[in-house]
């Protein structure tokens, strides 16, 4: 059973399509990369996912539960991180992963967060304001909120983004570690092209809110006839849109 079950799944605001009959699966334990350039439907695409956005039609099934019927089995299953969100500023790091861990009904609040903070190298950090953070501990910390229930389904926005290279690079050695470690399913929306053919065991391309090309990096990279991944992303957002 795949971890997400997108189909047909349309998204229109007022007379403006942004997501138009999409269809696509996430099956366990893989990490799978959304693709495309500013507008392509990505977010749009991911807020129906996490129920923020309501479906203009389609449907989205999750661990095998039909979201728009049963989306509060699903989201205590299910986590997001986003380095846009920021966490409350004026609390603690501790204060604000306790605040999740009772929002997710998490059992063993304390041995959770303690877990987390030695994991991410946070401990020093659990009783510093939030809004203090530099922007790779602030990083680490909304990692460790998306982490805070132990999710079957993993939604990360820009997981690295305005990291340096060695924060980036250490993020995505523990995204590798903690999907082999738990089963994880993860889907990334990202930018980062050397990330996406790093981590991601497949990838959908979008472009005016369709899929417009899918398959695992190598085989894209192979199809295009291109060095990398980067390469063939700029082909198909630069590629002429073909009348409706």
């Amino acid at each position: 059973m795949p971890v997400i079950e997108v189909t047909d799944l349309t998204k229109s605001f007022g007379a403006a399509p942004a997501v138009k009959g999409i269809s696509f699966q996430v099956e366990a334990g893989s990490t799978t990369a959304l693709l495309g350039g500013n507008g392509a439907g990505k977010t749009t695409t991911l807020s129906m996912l996490l129920g923020l956005l309501e479906p203009t039609s389609g449907s989205i099934r999750i661990l095998g539960h039909d979201m728009r019927r049963h989306r509060g089995r699903v989201l205590p299953l299910m986590n997001f991180s986003s380095p846009y969100l920021d966490l409350p500023q004026r609390l603690s790091v501790e204060q604000n992963l306790s605040i999740y861990a009772r929002l997710y009904g998490v059992a063993d609040r304390r041995a959770r967060i303690q877990e987390l903070a030695e994991k991410l190298d946070l401990t020093t950090l659990l009783h510093r304001d939030s809004g203090s953070l530099s922007a790779g501990q602030k990083t680490r910390v909304a990692l460790a909120k998306a982490l805070i229930n132990r999710p079957a389904l993993l939604l990360l926005d820009e997981p690295t983004a305005s990291l340096d290279p060695d924060t980036g690079d250490w993020v995505r050695r523990y995204l590798e570690d903690y999907r082999q470690e738990s089963g994880c399913a993860i889907l990334i929306a990202s930018h980062n092209m050397a990330e996406v053919e790093r981590l991601c065991d497949a990838v959908l391309m979008m472009r005016g809110g369709r899929i417009v090309d899918q398959g695992k990096p190598q085989q894209l990279i192979e199809r295009y006839g291109r060095i990398t991944l980067e390469e063939v992303f700029l082909d198909i957002a630069r590629a002429e849109e073909v009348p409706e």
